[in-house]
């Protein structure tokens, strides 16, 4: 609801994995389809950052590593990253996931409250660093960049930093 809020305001392009994984796959997953197109959806938004534009991912990043890798990211399109987190009470979560089933189910996929408090047991809030953009640290072992990070994450975002 904030990404949309902001889009609207600011008059920013939103990419939001969720409206376009039901329609193209049928699935909120669909065996690993989402990492592929949030994958799209980064070189898009790094491909509108280096015009001069603004644009929110509108997507999880539920670890860290998935946020200091965008962060990155969008400093080598030479822009500002921002990160708004905003935590929202259970009861109120599934509230909203049920009713974007009943008012909007082309853009989402069936949850149960079982399933969304499954999928919310992956997710690490960010640290306090993360939230004042403290240091980015090292990429994790075995990637020389988090860009490189970001191309096994993601395996259709071409490595951006050659």
């Amino acid at each position: 609801m904030r990404a949309n809020e902001l889009a609207l305001k600011l008059s920013i392009l939103r990419l939001t994995s969720d409206e376009w994984m039901a329609p193209l796959f049928g699935d909120g997953d669909a065996h690993g389809r989402r990492d592929i197109l949030e994958g799209r959806m980064i070189w898009v938004a790094q491909e509108v950052l280096q015009s001069g534009a603004s644009v929110i991912l509108d997507f999880g990043c539920w670890s860290p590593e998935e946020r200091y890798a965008i962060h990155v990211i969008a400093g080598l399109a030479h822009a500002t990253f921002t990160m708004e987190y905003v935590e929202v009470p259970a009861t109120v979560r599934h509230a909203r996931c049920d009713m974007r089933w009943v008012e909007s189910p082309e853009t989402t996929f069936a949850m149960s409250s079982t399933d969304h408090d499954r999928f919310l047991s992956t997710f690490q809030p960010p640290t306090t660093s993360e939230q004042a953009y403290g240091p980015v640290p090292n990429p994790p072992e075995g990637n020389k960049t988090w860009a490189a990070w970001a191309s096994r994450q993601w395996p259709t975002l071409p490595l951006l930093d050659k």
